[in-house]
Order: C-alpha cells, then structure tokens, then sequence
C-alpha cells in the first residue's frame, strides 16, 4: 500500500488521524509524538505541531524512530505507549489497561487468539513441516506500553542497525516477561486495500463515522472580562507583566485577556465558562496563574476533539498605554495556546476618559475565537 499508508483516507479523514485521536482524547497522556518522514513533516509537521502533537523525524528502521521520538519523552513520563500509526482504531479502555498492567509488570502488550490454524513452512516455503499448538500463540497487536526505565533498556539492547517488528522481542532477549493485555479484533492494523474497508465498516459499526465527522466544521466563540485596577497587584495580560503602578483584582490573577480567550474557547465547543472550572469561592485557588485555566481550557478542547483556528483579542483600557506589548503579548498568548504568532491579534482601545475605564479604574477585554471541530 505504500509507504504513506497512514495518509490514505478513512471514513473522510487521513487514517493517521483517527489513529492520533484515539490518544489525544483518550485523557491518558500528557504529550503524544508522531514519527514522520521528511517529506511528511514537510507537508504535515506544522499542522500536528499547530495541533499540539510533538513530530519527530523517522529513522531507517521501526526502531530508529523509536529512538528518535523517545528523546522528546517528558523528563516526568513514568509510562510510555508505543503504537503503530496504521492502526487507528485502538479504544480509550484498552490503552488504560495496557498502561495499567505496565504500571504493574514493567511491559504490557495487547493480543488476541489466533483464529486461524498456523503451519510452519520449509525454508523455501514450497512445504508444510509442522502445526504448532493454537492454543499457545496470539497475534499481538500495540499500543505496547512500558515503563519509561524498561523502554529506555530496551532501546539501548535493540543495538545500532538492527530492527525489530516490535519492541517487545527485545524484552525476551533481556528476559523481561511483557504482561498479556486480552485486546479484541477490531483493533486492525491496515496493511492491504482491504483493511481499509474492515476499518470502515468497524467504524461504522461503532457509530465512529458520522455525517459530521466526515468533515470537521469551524465554530465561533465569544468571551468578556472586566477587572478592576488596584493598587499593591502585579498587571498581567496575556501572560505577560506589564510595567504598571496598579494591576487587576481578581481571584486569579486577573489576566483579563486569558480570561476573555479561555471563555471564548469554551464557549466555541459549548463547555460553559472559567467559573465553572475555577469558581471564585475556591479559596484553595486563590491567586492561580490564568496559564494554568488556558491549559485546562485546551484540555476540555482536546477532549471534544477541537482545534483552533485562531484568537481575536481587544482589550479596552485608559492606562497603561498597551502599544508597546502588543507583540509581546502575542507571542506569549500563541505559546500558551500552542499557536503560531499569525494565529493571533492583540489590538487594544481607551474610553476617551469615559467611565470606569477611561477614569483608569478598570481593564475590560473582548476576545472572538474560532475552532475546528
């Protein structure tokens, strides 16, 4: 099927897509790699990044690419899942149980029985010459998890140049007994023009396919902050300090314009507001900074399968004169939101010296948003 076999299309999308989905939304990882070949990243490594999914250049073999997406691995990551991107339809509740008997045993891999009888061949295939017992094989399938300790000793054992089908021949050599986890058949890889219309029909089946999923569709959110200025507080927008005399009373840290984005953002996907994730009579989270309600804001964006588009911020205010941030400001909020810059515009106003905000008592912003979904 050729070497970009993940790209070929299912149910209307790239197949590595779903692939990638199965694990973003699955709420189990913090971080999720993608080995790509230099042409792949070319064409599609600034849209997985744009997407918050880390690429990593693919090697010669299974194994090198292993290695290279082994070295972006968080420094924290007490577990790992190894999967292969032509298989797109492992489920939430087997990945948990494979990273919950590699908690336990160090490797876990999933397998389901044979169905079919199996017969070893001679060496030039033109003869039967055995039948081994059925009943003591599986055909084993990924995500293969490990311990990150246990995946790192088998990096270092597989050896320079040499490639494995999976990483866990290697335990065998190192005689680490990788634990069973029981997987189902519908856990396919794609490797014939014919497992591609398995997959489909599985995922038809499993109301995976739907008129809307065949083709995401972008939506709108709209989100407001006000705080008042007040002497003795820092002044932050858009995560950035600003050289002020007064900052913004809140229960937070008043960042109106994360505020008025993460509202927005939640909005587009109909997940409410910051207050119901971080209401103000929380005194356990007094003080908090906004980036850690944008990092729950795009946690709940994840788990609707969201991505965004781009952020439209305005913030209206008489003092400090905001001109010179803007580009600061920018740039943090892309980062915060895992943007490129060009996905976002900061711009702000004055009251002409009207009301609260234009006798400098206030800072009040607007942000519009758009997401795909």
């Amino acid at each position: 099927m050729g070497a970009d076999k993940q790209y070929l299309p299912l149910a209307g999308r790239p197949m590595i897509e779903w692939t990638v989905e199965a694990f973003t939304s699955s709420g189990l990882f913090s971080k999720v790699i993608l080995a790509l070949g230099p042409e792949n990243i070319r064409k599609h490594g600034p849209g997985w990044e744009k997407a918050g999914i880390c690429v990593a250049p693919s090697g010669a073999t299974r194994t090198e690419s292993l290695r290279n997406a082994f070295k972006l691995i968080s420094p924290g990551a007490a577990l790992v899942a190894v999967h292969d991107g032509a298989r797109p339809l492992a489920d939430a509740p087997l990945i948990k149980a494979c990273l919950q008997k590699a908690a336990a045993a160090g490797a876990a891999v999933p397998a389901v029985p044979l169905k079919d009888t199996v017969k070893k061949v001679s060496a030039g295939g033109g003869e039967f010459e055995s039948t081994p017992d059925r009943a003591e094989l599986m055909a084993v399938q990924t995500p293969q998890c490990y311990r990150r300790a246990v995946l790192s000793s088998v990096l270092d054992a597989a050896g320079s140049g040499k490639d494995y089908s999976d990483e866990s021949q290697v335990l065998e050599k190192l005689g680490i007994k990788a634990a069973v986890v029981r997987s189902n058949y519908r856990n396919i890889k794609v490797t014939t023009p014919e497992d591609l219309v398995i997959a489909e029909a599985f995922m038809k089946e499993g109301k995976t396919v739907s008129p809307r999923s065949k083709k995401p569709m972008a939506r709108a959110g709209f989100g407001y902050d006000i705080h008042r200025l007040v002497e003795g507080r820092p002044l932050v927008l858009g995560g950035v300090k600003i050289e002020h005399s007064k900052g913004l009373l809140g229960h937070s840290d008043g960042d109106a314009v994360l505020h008025s984005i993460c509202d927005a953002l939640l909005g587009s996907v109909s997940a409410g507001e910051i207050g119901v994730y971080f209401p103000p009579t929380d005194l356990t989270i007094m003080g908090i900074s906004s980036v850690e309600i944008a990092d729950k804001t795009l946690g709940i964006l994840a788990s609707k399968k969201a991505r965004i588009i781009n952020v439209d911020v305005t913030i209206v205010a008489e003092e400090p004169k905001l001109k010179p941030y803007y580009e600061a400001i920018r740039d943090s909020v892309a980062k915060i939101l895992k943007l490129s810059a060009g996905d976002v515009s900061i711009k702000a106003k004055s009251r002409e010296g009207l009301g609260d905000i234009g006798h400098g008592e206030a800072i009040l912003c607007f942000a519009s948003v758009s997401v795909l979904k």
